[in-house]
């Protein structure tokens, strides 16, 4: 067993069969006693800032003080040189004004994708006058839905112990947890007629996890065993303690319906609504939320999660996620059904329900009690039309959110000319009934500029200026002034930062070397730009100038990060300005040029792939490594690990992959890019040179069955990362002839 393996196994092992918790999930849950000067036990915040700054956590104290009523969270940093106090009314809103300080005092930079610490000075310094902040809203909710699936539904606590220090550190309070909700309707259904074996078989693994909850599919692509749901349900108790310390809020998936098939036949009398299909899934069934039945299934879904994980103040349900159907039943009756439950299991607790495509539907926010309704808004940032939440959702609460990206996809950009003219318009407006942000990537760790900036919109005073915070974020990042950080950072400003939603896409166009293989090929995935939302012959000085940075701030993983990031971009940017030159050559009949061409493809290619192999966090490899971690066997382990590769490429089964699923969630990853991508571009183009040669129609390849071998037997993938990310950046640099 993997050392990090059993490491996380004992570090679960107090918490197994774990009684409720009598706290909730507020805010002022879980607080902790304040530190003092004679060694008493640490804060929350305390134990944060040891995790997170080893060397000078003993010159940081961190005091608690009452919110205020009717008043915002909010924080105080004063002192003195080598002794700092961070005041705040929460230890999660301490760690944001430790982060405020860092930022602004120190010019370190702790993220989710690389930090730099190590040039702080062994006498933390004193901030000339008291830094004062308080939040702008109450809501700082963060995580997507589909989040346990494409950021990686095995991580184990290490990571996540990290992760929530990140986003306390960036001042969120809200945080969706999908860990171990498995277990919950593994318990409750239990009540209702189903077997052990019978719940496992409709519980998907992991990796698919997030589409079941939100009622899309089920049982794919293996029954889960019984110790995988216990150890999942084991770190989400853990994720949702910890969160509690911190004083912020766990979001649970709350109860809206799902049942497992033959729910009517095993209890009579019940009424269920056929939800049809979804992307070539077969979507559960809906139990109708008028019922008894209902009422029934709900208190024990809500008494199971409440033994396993605590209770909490906020519930996410998303009821008729992408095109369910609500059948004869009324669908504001359903709402005040889904409600009701809620409301007698947790009676102050808040619905919390996606903004997202046409949901939700007036006739679900006019039946509810619409102050303990929040909508985190998914489209914020995306179409240009949306321009009065007020009006589309009946004045309830909502989010400022932003989805920079689908599936996971490693695009660097966010609409950040948006962000920074739409949030406070729509915030101060009279009649506005904006209350929070929602950081809602579908894969976070990824873009740390998007994330630092998103994040403190929260937190802002006045405008937004992005030409000075960008100029500011590229001293920060890396710890000192530097005119090529500067000058990178500025081109990132005006290309891939500079995209706004005018053109109807949140996310960037991601790379062609991770299409399926086509002359005419747009996009990778099917729901993704089909051009570039910026000039790439803009995007490339970002590279040089990076390049540039001078010795001294290219240590720090931040730097390495970013360097990596920026000519990975650049090179994938150039798939596109190829694909067109390579069809012309094979239109044309042109086989020396159709032969340089494709040569040059697959060497960018090869050169991406040893790029990105440099850094463990763009390793395939460490993926896999982490799901076949929490098998307990061979054949388990073989099953977690065609999950999660499974649910890079084909996502599902056939016919969903010949529906748009596949690819997805593509990314360029080493040993994805070397693996699978380079061996599909290189049997399309031998056979379409071999078509040329012989003057024939190419033959169709069963790209399915391609993926579906890779996926089962990858052959090696790294694990650890090699070479050196600053030579083989000049190489790419070289490569494209960059300036």
């Amino acid at each position: 067993m993997p050392l990090h393996r059993r490491t996380f196994l004992a570090g679960l092992a107090g918490t197994a069969g774990v009684a409720a918790v009598a706290c909730s999930g507020s805010p002022a849950g879980g607080a902790t006693p304040t530190d003092d000067a004679r060694g008493a036990r640490r804060t929350a915040a305390a134990e944060a800032a040891r995790r997170l700054l080893p060397r000078h956590s003993d010159q940081l104290t961190f005091r608690t003080v009452p919110r205020k009523a009717g008043a915002e969270d909010s924080f105080q940093v004063t002192g003195r040189h080598g002794r700092i106090t961070v005041t705040g009314t929460s230890p999660a809103t301490q760690l944001a004004g430790l982060r405020h300080y860092l930022k602004h005092v120190t010019h370190a930079n702790i993220t989710w994708a690389g930090s730099r610490t190590d040039h702080l000075p062994k006498q933390l310094p004193a901030p000339a006058a008291p830094l004062k902040r308080a939040a702008n809203i109450p809501h700082r909710f963060v995580l997507n839905d589909t989040n346990d699936g494409y950021t990686g539904a095995y991580h184990d606590w290490a990571y996540w112990e990290r992760e929530i220090d990140v986003l306390a550190l960036h001042g969120y309070n809200e945080v969706l947890v999908y860990a171990g909700a498995g277990a919950v309707y593994h318990r409750a259904f239990q009540e209702f007629g189903y077997s052990d074996v019978e719940l496992r078989a409709w519980v998907p693994a992991p990796a698919h996890q997030p589409w079941w909850l939100l009622q899309n599919m089920s049982s794919f692509p293996h029954p889960v065993s019984r110790q995988l749901l216990d150890a999942r349900a084991r770190l989400g108790r853990r994720i949702c303690d910890r969160l509690r310390d911190l004083g912020m809020t766990p979001v649970l998936p709350g109860y809206f319906g799902t049942v497992p098939p033959g729910f009517e036949k095993k209890n009579p009398g019940a009424r269920t609504v056929p939800q049809g299909d979804w992307v070539g899934f077969a979507r559960p069934d809906w139990l109708d939320p008028r019922t008894g039945h209902f009422a029934r299934v709900a208190a024990a879904f809500y008494r199971a999660q409440d033994e396993l994980f605590g209770p909490s103040t906020m519930y996410k349900m998303d009821l008729l996620h992408e095109g369910g159907k609500s059948g004869d039943v009324p669908v504001g009756e359903a709402a005040r059904g889904v409600e009701k439950a809620l409301r007698t299991a947790h009676s102050g607790a808040t619905w919390v329900i996606l903004g997202w495509q046409h949901n939700p539907p007036k006739a679900i926010t006019d039946a509810v009690d619409k102050q303990r309704m929040l909508v985190v808004d998914g489209l914020s940032d995306r179409f240009p039309n949306i321009t009065d939440r007020e009006a589309d959702w009946g004045a309830t609460p909502y989010t400022f959110g932003s989805i920079w990206n689908f599936g996971g996809h490693t695009t660097l950009g966010a609409n950040t000319p948006d962000w920074a003219e739409l949030y406070e318009e729509w915030r101060t407006r009279e009649g506005s009934t904006l209350r929070g942000i929602s950081l809602m990537p579908e894969a976070a760790d990824n873009n740390p500029a998007a994330f630092e900036l998103f994040s403190e919109l929260a937190w802002r005073e006045g405008d937004l200026d992005l030409k000075s915070w960008f100029a500011e974020w590229s001293t920060v990042r890396y710890g000192g002034a530097d005119r090529h950080a500067e000058a990178a950072w500025d081109v990132l400003r005006r290309t891939a930062y500079g995209t706004t939603r005018a053109d109807r896409w949140a996310e960037g166009a991601d790379g062609l070397f991770g299409a399926r293989p086509d002359l005419a090929a747009k996009s990778a995935a099917a729901w993704s730009p089909k051009a570039m939302r910026y000039a790439p012959e803009d995007f490339e000085p970002a590279l040089g100038e990076l390049l540039r940075v001078r010795a001294g701030l290219r240590r720090s993983s931040a730097y390495r990060y970013d360097l990596l990031d920026v000519a990975r971009q650049a090179l994938s940017n150039r798939s596109r300005v190829l694909l067109p030159r390579i069809k012309k050559a094979y239109d044309a009949g042109d086989t020396g040029l159709f032969d340089r061409l494709t040569r040059e493809w697959l060497g960018h290619m090869d050169l991406l792939d040893r790029l990105l192999a440099t850094d463990s966090r763009h390793l395939l490899g460490r993926w896999v490594a982490d799901a076949r971690a929490w098998g307990a066997d061979t054949a388990e382990r073989d099953r977690l690990a065609y999950d999660q590769l499974s649910l890079l490429t084909v996502w599902g089964t056939r016919s969903g992959a010949d529906a748009g699923l596949r690819d997805y969630a593509n990314r360029e990853w080493a040993g994805l890019v070397g693996g699978l991508y380079r061996l599909r571009w290189e049997r399309y183009f031998t056979e379409l040179r071999s078509a040329l040669s012989e003057n024939r129609v190419p033959e169709k390849i069963d790209w399915f069955a391609v993926e579906e071998a890779w996926i089962r037997e990858p052959g090696p993938l790294r694990v650890r990362p090699t070479g050196d990310v600053y030579e083989i950046a000049a190489q790419v640099r070289a490569r494209l002839g960059a300036p």
